[in-house]
């Protein structure tokens, strides 16, 4: 489980828009610890907020605990670039058999449009998956 802290700034139905304490895992100070946070501050100074399930339905204001499960930020990375890089990929090798270097950069454009559209739709279409989703830990 992974877990970071906010405060809850809204309500919408059965989530709740989390405002988060800090970047990275808070250990900056700790030995051994990436500075992760220190560049957070510097690349994202805006407040970050997120939409979260709130199934114990705490309140504005409130506290809380965010917690996502282990493998969904990994599974979902490996599709986000994975599957570009696949048809980048796919489509230079494909366009460079049929037409050399040009059908190669025309291969790996069309590969990327490919693995874009693909995405959106799996986006657009696909039933939300609570387990993969963060939520409001008791």
């Amino acid at each position: 489980m992974i877990d970071a802290h906010g405060t809850i700034t809204a309500l919408d139905g059965e989530y709740a828009i989390v405002r988060m304490d800090e970047t990275g895992c808070g250990r900056c100070h700790e030995h051994g610890g990436c500075g992760g946070h220190n560049l957070g501050k510097m690349f994202c100074s805006a407040p970050r907020t997120f939409r979260v399930l709130n199934p114990r339905n705490s309140v504005i204001g409130e506290r809380v605990t965010i917690a996502i499960a282990e493998g969904a930020v990994r599974r979902s990375a490996a599709i986000a670039y994975g599957l570009p890089l696949l048809a980048l990929f796919v489509g230079a090798l494909g366009g460079s058999a049929l037409a050399g270097e040009t059908g190669a950069i025309i291969g790996s454009i069309i590969g990327l449009l490919f693995s874009w559209l693909m995405l959106r739709h799996a986006q657009l279409h696909s039933t939300p998956d609570h387990r993969s989703q963060p939520y409001i830990r008791y």
